[in-house]
């Protein structure tokens, strides 16, 4: 392996979790959801974040699929079934999953310009390490690493 090549030391950190704190947010409608979480861990101490959960209703979603290089924009509406990720000062890498009213699910990495309809109730984890995003030779991207 070369010297930028992480090692496998490189891709695990530990800390006591009472060291973490919790932020809880209720964002309101029209408010953009990436971005007013981007801004929420922005504002904080923290150097690492992470979505603990997540529940509410957007009417519009843009989000990238699996595998696509473009967005898919949808305004209807639909239920936040699920949200997952981290945040570092390098940005947020955020998943979400929703529904609409058949029930009918789609996902992918979600990005700004999905919109809260009635209210998301989300919980931040904040952690007192330091998450990073560095390219990784083996994957083409800039994946989490830990300092």
């Amino acid at each position: 392996m070369s010297p930028e090549t992480p090692q496998s030391a490189d891709l695990k950190t530990l800390w006591p979790g009472a060291a973490t704190r919790f932020l809880a947010l209720r964002l309101l409608p029209g408010d953009d959801l990436r971005a007013a979480l981007q801004a929420a861990f922005a504002a904080e101490r923290e150097h690492a974040g992470f979505v603990v959960a997540c529940v509410g209703s957007l009417s519009k979603v843009a989000l990238r699929p699996a595998g696509k290089d473009s967005a898919m924009l949808l305004e209807v509406t639909l239920e936040i079934v699920s949200l997952s990720g981290t945040f570092s000062k390098d940005g947020p890498h955020l998943h979400i999953s929703v529904s609409d009213s058949r029930g009918q699910m789609l996902g992918g990495h979600l990005l700004e310009g999905s919109i809260v309809r009635t209210t998301a109730e989300v919980i931040l984890g904040l952690a007192p390490v330091h998450f990073r995003r560095a390219p990784d030779p083996r994957t083409g991207y800039p994946e989490l690493f830990f300092d």
